[in-house]
């Protein structure tokens, strides 16, 4: 076959067979398709889109292009969660240790942040000591130990999707909803998952803005998952403000200790919950929802859950006594009385990777005691001077950002109803 034959035929509108396309995965990964040929087909499938069978060829393509994680004799499920990311977004560090108390094996494969949404491995490795650099034999040892894990990809997992990722980041493609999904699934899929949950984000704060962008990429990463045999569903869920209190690494930490132990913001739990029961009812460990929660919801309060967390920090090298090290504390407050009735997330991602919380670039070191406290969402009450939070950072910094993230909170007159947290569930179409 002749690359630009396929990436004139796919700029056309033409979609590609499942053999046009393996093969061009397959030239690609051995180096036969040049990364500006690649580069072309990725903006080609940017502009046409692909269809179903498409995304399904893409996804199988990718995933050939790799191993997958060895499992042990056991009959064990492994089940796993992806988000989209969004600010404050620390669910994963809570789920992977709570699923692994209820007879299933999590083996939760996470990235580091670049722009405003912070990376699942960042606030990890705030934690001194921890590690997520292991090969795929390694993996297979921590999943075995402790039923769950949360590290890094390794580069024999879907290489094409890693080479193909870094071309899309600097060819303006990574908004291709094809392409996301391949991303996701092909990775996901070399776990050896036997169902996993996808938390979709929608709002200012998201990668999804709209509602109809984020339904058309959950319905495409559910049906594209079913067509390869690997059970998903997905949540859609808020991201008009940050999920929880805690905006940065090494905060996020303290908050999901917090969690673990009975206290931090309801909504933290209760995504955590909704989510890791999705999976149970995926993986069919439980029959029904509230069979599943309370289950959930038994470990999370009996200790079981902080147990296992601290665990599985333990066994990828982490060490943990207490609550991380944070900058020093400074308040926003409210200017004005009134209702909160929009949060500027960009603002509040901004002023973390400012503060070096976050990266511009993929090289940028992290400050992981850095970041902010948002301690009001919206629809609350607030009256003049109340604090509407904190950021954390160096005395010399705290002028600037207290002033400024003041107007990433805004108060209105009238009263404005709370934003709902999980907007839509989205399930196959097929039975």
């Amino acid at each position: 076959m002749i690359p630009a034959v396929l990436i004139a035929k796919k700029r056309d509108g033409h979609p590609l067979n499942d053999a046009e396309i393996a093969w061009f995965i397959e030239a690609f990964t051995r180096g036969e398709v040049s990364d500006p040929q690649m580069s072309a087909m990725a903006m080609a499938i940017c502009l046409r889109g692909m269809t179903p069978l498409e995304i399904s060829a893409l996804t199988a393509a990718m995933l050939a292009s790799g191993e997958t994680l060895p499992r042990d004799s056991s009959s064990v499920p492994r089940v796993d969660k992806h988000s989209t990311g969004g600010l404050g977004d620390k669910v994963s560090l809570i789920l992977a240790p709570l699923l692994a108390c209820c007879e299933v094996q999590v083996p939760m494969i996470s990235g580091r942040g670049l722009g405003l949404t912070g990376g699942t491995l960042d606030k990890l490795e705030s934690i001194p000591g921890f590690r997520c650099d292991f090969d795929l034999d390694q993996s297979a040892q921590l999943l075995k130990a402790v039923g769950c894990h949360i590290v890094s990809a390794s580069e024999r997992l879907a290489p094409a999707d890693r080479r193909l990722y870094s071309l899309r980041d600097v060819t303006g493609t990574v908004e291709s909803v094809s392409l996301i999904t391949a991303s996701i699934l092909s990775k996901k899929l070399a776990a050896s998952l036997d169902a996993l949950v996808m938390d979709v984000k929608v709002g200012s704060g998201a990668f999804m803005k709209s509602h109809s962008d984020a339904l058309q990429l959950a319905n495409a990463l559910v049906e594209t998952g079913t067509e390869m045999q690997l059970p998903v569903s997905a949540l859609m869920t808020d991201m008009d403000q940050p999920l929880g209190r805690a905006v940065g690494n090494a905060l996020e930490v303290n908050e999901v200790l917090d969690l673990l132990r009975g206290q931090g913001p309801g909504e933290v739990r209760e995504l955590t919950l909704q989510l890791s029961a999705e999976a149970l009812l995926a993986a069919k460990v439980c029959t029904s929802r509230d069979q599943a929660l309370l289950r959930l919801q038994r470990v999370w309060d009996d200790g079981s859950a902080m147990e296992r967390f601290e665990k599985m920090i333990a066994a990828q090298g982490g060490r943990i006594s207490g609550q991380l090290p944070v900058a020093a504390k400074h308040p926003i407050v409210a200017q004005r009385a009134g209702f909160v009735s929009a949060v500027q997330c960009s603002t509040i991602g901004q002023c973390v990777v400012e503060l070096g919380g976050g990266r511009r670039s993929a090289g940028d070191t992290i400050d992981p005691a850095v970041g902010l406290q948002v301690d009001v969402a919206i629809g609350e009450r607030m009256e003049s001077g109340q604090p509407l939070g904190f950021v954390f950072c160096s005395d010399d910094q705290a002028e600037r950002w207290t002033k400024e993230l003041q107007q990433a909170f805004v108060i209105a007159d009238e009263v404005v109803a709370p934003r709902p947290l999980i907007i839509q569930r989205i399930e196959s179409k097929k039975t």
